[in-house]
């Protein structure tokens, strides 16, 4: 009998949940291929018992070659952890659709191509884990964050799916979804303007986030108001009393290594008072509750 890979790849490992997953799992006995745009990011994880890896989510030369790395030296990719990625934020008629395309090619279709590059090996080897870290943002949407929540709210369709289609071959798809995290990748988006309102997810790799589309900040812009504000509710979110309901990285991390030791893995892991709080919120109230209790922190364009 062919012995099965274990091997775990984690994209987006220069800061936040990535990382601290990577040396999270690699402390616990995983064999752990910790990746990145940048090699130089992460070289002091190879310290830490990891192997290192250059991968760009939006490069199909770049994965091709990572998960032929991992196949030639473990046999197979036999857990996927997909979080790279960033947050983007502004009014959806601000955020340039380049901009917002090159949040999907990261968010969504880099994480997707992936994640289709390692599951033969994992059929073949009939166990395999793919978890994807999504966001409390993919159940609910805070204004301003229209293109980020849009790749969330994707990525919970896309975890559905693949949930069922590999289910049969002994591959578990596991969803995490965070909520306030407070990571490098939190203060990255606050200074740019990018953050989805209340949170974001951490799934940070090593690029800044993305501020507004052009002339955000011109007097003449219908917008500046509202997507000042945005980002202050941000800030206030990571700096202010409502931290205390979020955490740090390594929380997201010891979650996703409690649900890959298991043998029937979660579907679904939310993460942080924040999340279960806001998503159980957002589920009890109807759209107008919702569009009233955001008024009351956002302004409301052109009013």
């Amino acid at each position: 009998m062919t012995q099965i890979s274990r091997a775990v790849l984690v994209t987006g490992c220069s800061s936040g949940i990535g990382r601290a997953t990577a040396l999270r799992l690699a402390a616990g006995g995983w064999s752990v291929w910790a990746s990145a745009r940048r090699l130089d990011a992460i070289a002091d994880l190879a310290d830490a018992g990891c192997r290192t890896l250059a991968l760009d989510v939006t490069d199909e030369a770049s994965m091709e070659a990572a998960v032929a790395r991992v196949r030639d030296e473990a046999g197979a990719v036999g857990v996927l952890v997909n979080n790279a990625g960033y947050s983007q934020s502004g009014a959806v008629e601000t955020v340039p659709l380049e901009a917002a395309r090159r949040q999907f090619e990261t968010n969504l279709f880099g994480l997707a191509r992936l994640t289709q590059l390692v599951v033969p090996g994992m059929r073949a080897q009939r166990w395999g884990k793919v978890v994807n870290i999504g966001s409390m943002g993919g159940r609910l949407t805070f204004p301003g964050g229209g293109w980020y929540h849009a790749t969330k709210y994707a990525l919970e369709a896309l975890s559905d799916a693949l949930r069922f289609e590999l289910r049969g071959f002994g591959v578990d798809v596991i969803l995490v979804e965070p909520g306030l995290i407070t990571t490098g990748f939190a203060s990255a988006a606050n200074t740019a303007l990018a953050g989805a309102g209340l949170e974001a997810t951490g799934a940070a790799d090593d690029r800044a986030g993305a501020t507004a589309g052009d002339g955000a900040g011109a007097t003449d812009d219908p917008y500046a108001r509202f997507n000042a504000t945005v980002g202050a509710v941000t800030k206030g979110a990571y700096e202010g009393p409502l931290r205390v309901f979020g955490g740090g990285p390594d929380r997201v991390a010891k979650a996703i290594e409690k649900a890959i030791a298991r043998d029937r893995a979660p579907s679904r892991v939310v993460v942080t008072p924040s999340a279960r709080a806001t998503i159980s919120l957002r589920s009890a109230l109807p759209d107008r509750a919702w569009d009233a209790l955001m008024r009351r922190q956002f302004p409301t364009p052109g009013a």
